[in-house]
C-alpha cells in the first residue's frame, strides 16, 4: 500500500463522515518566498477527542498550528468550523469561535496571582471596581472540575507555581473562556514524571469535558498516553492519520523521519 493511499485508509477509518467533527481543514498549504511550509493538508480535528500532531524538526507542525489560530492566513486551502468554511484574519477570529492556543512559554503574567492570570483581560466589574469574590469562585470551580487539587491557594502567584501547575492554570484559563478547542504546544516539555503525570491527567480531562485538544509533542510516550488519533507531519505534508490504535512507536517514527513506513501495516 502506498503512502498516499495508506494515508485516506487511515483518514477513512473511525471518522463516521463529518458527523462529530469540529475543525475541517482541506488543502492547506503555505509558503514563505521559495520555502513551502505547508502542502495541501487536510486534517480533521473531533470534539471531545486528543489529537495528537507529530513529526521532526521542520516538518511543519508549528505553521500549522498558528495558521489555526489564525496568526497566519493560508495560501490555500479551506478551513471549515462546525460545518461552515471560516476565515481567520487575527488571533481574535479564532479565540471568538472557540479556538485557544497554550504555547510552551504559557503566555502567563508572573507577577500575577492565578486568579488575576485566568481572568486578565476579561476581569468582572461592579461600579467601576474589580469583583474579587465571584472571579475567586469561578476560578476556584474551575479548577475543582479539572481536579487541579495542588494548588495551595488561588491567591498565590503564579511565579510560585510548578511547570504542571502552570499549565493547569493556562488549561484553567481557556476552560473558562469557553473552549470548544484547546492547542497545547509541546505541553510536557522540561517537565519532572509526577508533573508530566498531572498535565496528562488534565489532557484527558478535557476531552472528557468534550473539548477537542491538539498535542503538540516529540515525546511520544506522551502521545500514546493520551491521544485518541494521530497525525504525522512529514516536510509540510501530513503523510499518515488516524486512530492511535493503529500505530505503534517504531511505525510513527518512520513516519515522521522518512514520510514513509518500511514494514506492513
Amino acid at each position: 500500500m502506498s503512502i498516499s493511499e495508506e494515508s485516506s485508509a487511515t483518514r477513512g477509518a473511525g471518522e463516521g463522515g463529518s458527523e462529530g467533527i469540529l475543525l475541517s481543514l482541506r488543502g492547506i498549504s503555505k509558503t514563505f518566498g521559495p520555502v513551502r511550509a505547508l502542502a495541501e493538508v487536510d486534517l480533521d480535528v473531533p470534539a471531545g477527542s486528543v489529537t495528537a500532531l507529530v513529526g521532526d524538526n521542520g516538518a511543519g507542525k508549528s505553521s500549522l498550528i498558528k495558521t489555526i489560530a489564525g496568526l497566519w492566513r493560508p495560501d490555500a486551502g479551506e478551513i471549515r468550523w462546525e460545518g461552515r468554511e471560516v476565515h481567520l484574519h487575527g488571533p481574535k477570529d479564532a479565540e471568538a469561535l472557540g479556538i485557544t492556543t497554550i504555547y510552551q512559554d504559557l503566555a502567563l503574567c508572573e507577577n500575577l496571582d492565578i486568579v488575576q492570570n485566568m481572568f486578565l483581560g476579561h476581569e468582572l466589574t461592579r461600579r467601576g471596581v474589580l469583583d474579587e469574590p465571584p472571579m475567586e469562585i469561578r476560578a476556584r470551580e474551575t479548577l475543582r472540575d479539572l481536579n487541579v487539587v495542588t494548588v495551595r491557594s488561588i491567591r498565590q502567584p503564579v511565579a510560585s507555581l510548578s511547570g504542571g501547575q502552570r499549565q493547569s492554570v493556562a488549561v484553567a484559563k481557556a476552560v473558562m473562556s469557553n473552549a470548544k478547542l484547546v492547542i497545547m504546544d509541546e505541553p510536557t516539555a522540561a517537565l519532572g514524571v509526577a508533573q508530566t503525570t498531572m498535565v496528562l491527567e488534565l489532557i484527558k480531562k478535557l476531552a472528557s469535558h468534550g473539548v477537542a485538544v491538539i498535542v503538540i509533542s516529540h515525546n511520544l510516550n506522551d502521545v500514546f498516553e493520551v491521544a485518541d488519533r494521530i497525525a504525522v507531519l512529514y516536510l509540510g505534508r501530513l503523510v499518515v492519520e488516524g486512530p492511535a490504535s493503529q500505530f505503534d512507536r517504531q511505525r510513527a517514527v518512520e513516519y515522521m523521519t522518512t514520510g514513509a513506513v518500511g514494514r506492513a501495516a
